[in-house]
């Protein structure tokens, strides 16, 4: 399997065209829900694409469940569901 395997995966594809779209809409705040929320926002974002990358790379059933789980905690963190 290689390494690059994630990126073909169509949920890693829309984990990033998710975190891209959250940079776009919080750029647009003001400074102070950038400090605040904005930057947790982001980092949830940014964190469900790469746990699906890690998880894959770890290379074992268990691994990558677990790593699996962690982003859809951040996505649930987003709360947009």
């Amino acid at each position: 399997m290689s390494s690059q395997y994630f990126q073909n995966l169509q949920v890693y594809q829309l984990s990033e065209k998710l975190a891209d779209e959250i940079w776009k809409i919080v750029e647009k705040w003001n400074l102070f829900a950038k400090e605040t929320i904005g930057k947790e926002i982001v980092r949830a974002a940014d964190s469900i694409g790469a746990n699906i990358a890690e998880g894959v790379g770890r290379g074992s059933y268990q691994d990558n469940r677990r790593f699996i789980r962690i982003a859809r905690g951040s996505l649930n963190e987003l709360d947009i569901g």
